[in-house]
């Protein structure tokens, strides 16, 4: 696939990385020399410098022969009419815009990208991405991730297995027999550093981290069974009231009546702002890293604080005051991918990585197939994959035990006619049916080709 980026940014890098690594061929485009030269010394990319809304530019990056252009500039307008460009002239298949300006996404204007007007494919919004997944974690405070697939009818849970966790030490062939209620799946074990697909002798181990596929409904009992039975907490202080922490505050107001949400932001202009627009949500000014507006704002009696806003510094500081001084939980928002791991020892709980969600909700529309979610696991560790199989497809009418899939993949979940499967050795996908599977990086172009009117995949 011939995919032009423009914006060699965390999440441009990021995505020319991950394509890059797939022998696509990728270009990217840039006004900084300095991001341009960084990719082209690290990836095997081809890298211009320009503006990615230009003719010319995109003319000399191929975008004649391109099958999709990505923009994720910093600037919403040159993103738009990069993909406008691309359309126009260059006649793209695919493209893809990242937009933040929540007021071209209003419902009454969302006729603006259409065909007509400006054709863009696909529209990422990372405020509204990171938004529900910070709504999603707090829903499920016992998960360190949460992931919806299938409408919502599939949850891929992220948890953390402490020294206290009831199934340690025990081989995952035995917990059916320990608990045959438990309609879920271990698809993947993050221990020291290093991602794996278990196998049915293995066990887990306190420390690793578990990711589990179970259908929503048995989440809060899938929870349970890891020791995870903490209640959905109505206290929420979020420190910044940027894009994100006003769209976090909105829907917990529209969803919770029971919610009590207090946001603090250092700008007193936008303080003022946001607070016109909160109908229950007490809005402080001043430092989330300030111990007396934390006082200020009950800390001891907060059940979450949510850590969203633009300094990454700020929020682990913010949140580690705030643990100090009584918060039951926090969650921070982490731009930088070098903090992520060190998180855990700094008595953080939980961890959203924007460039990741972003990254995730592109790769989707990259894969080829019937492919139709994708997330990104461990800063691109390994993806879990939901796909429609076809007729021709070879997982077909056969029983999963015969399938001989590599050891890198498992399949977590079958949805037949609606109706979620924890699948079996004896399990059989039917065409129409969705799978949903769990893949570490080296093995995700085979899951695409499994995804292909295809025979030939290993």
């Amino acid at each position: 696939m011939r995919v032009i980026i423009c914006g060699a940014g965390q999440v441009g890098s990021g995505i020319a990385e991950k394509l890059s690594a797939e022998n696509n061929d990728v270009t990217v485009v840039d006004t900084s020399t300095r991001l341009v030269n960084r990719i082209r010394d690290t990836l095997d990319v081809r890298g211009f410098v320009g503006h990615g809304a230009h003719p010319d530019v995109l003319a000399r990056a191929g975008a004649g022969e391109a099958d999709m252009i990505v923009a994720v500039t910093l600037y919403d307008e040159v993103n738009m009419v990069a993909c406008q460009v691309a359309h126009s002239l260059f006649n793209v298949p695919t493209k893809v815009a990242r937009v933040r300006a929540q007021g071209y996404l209003a419902k009454h204007y969302r006729n603006l990208f259409s065909r007509e007007h400006m054709p863009i494919d696909v529209i990422i919004s990372p405020e509204v991405e990171v938004g529900e997944m910070v709504l999603r974690r707090l829903a499920q405070p016992g998960a360190i991730e949460t992931i919806p697939f299938a409408d919502d009818k599939v949850t891929v849970l992220g948890i953390a297995c402490d020294d206290d966790c009831p199934i340690i030490d025990t081989p995952l062939r035995q917990l059916t027999e320990l608990f045959p209620d438990l309609t879920a799946t271990v698809v993947g074990i993050l221990r020291n550093d290093s991602l794996f697909v278990p196998r049915s002798a293995d066990q887990m181990m306190a420390g690793d981290i578990v990711y589990v596929m179970t259908s929503t409904e048995r989440v809060k009992r899938t929870l349970t069974i890891f020791g995870k039975e903490e209640q959905t907490g109505s206290r929420i202080l979020i420190a910044g009231g940027g894009n994100i922490g006003l769209y976090v505050a909105e829907n917990l107001e529209q969803r919770s009546s029971r919610a009590k949400i207090k946001i603090i932001e250092l700008s007193h202009p936008r303080a003022v702002e946001i607070a016109e627009r909160l109908d229950r949500t007490v809005v402080l000014n001043g430092s989330a890293m300030d111990a007396a507006i934390l006082h200020e704002a009950d800390i001891g009696e907060v059940d979450t604080m949510v850590a969203l806003t633009n300094d990454d510094k700020v929020n682990i500081l913010s949140c580690v005051m705030a643990r100090k001084l009584g918060a039951r939980r926090n969650l921070c928002l982490l731009n930088d991918a070098a903090f992520p791991p060190l998180a855990g020892t700094m008595g953080i709980d939980a961890v959203i990585n924007p460039r990741s969600v972003t990254i995730s909700r592109i790769l989707q529309h990259v894969r080829r197939g019937r492919i139709q979610t994708v997330h990104t696991i461990q800063d691109g560790a390994a993806e879990v994959i939901e796909a429609e199989a076809l007729e021709t497809s070879p997982l077909v009418g056969r029983p999963l035990r015969s399938l001989d899939l590599p050891g890198g993949m498992r399949i977590g979940t079958i949805v037949h006619k609606g109706e979620v499967i924890t699948p079996t050795g004896e399990s059989q996908i039917a065409p129409g049916d969705r799978f949903i599977i769990f893949a570490t990086a080296d093995q995700v172009p085979k899951v695409e080709q499994m995804a292909r009117v295809s025979l030939e995949y290993f």
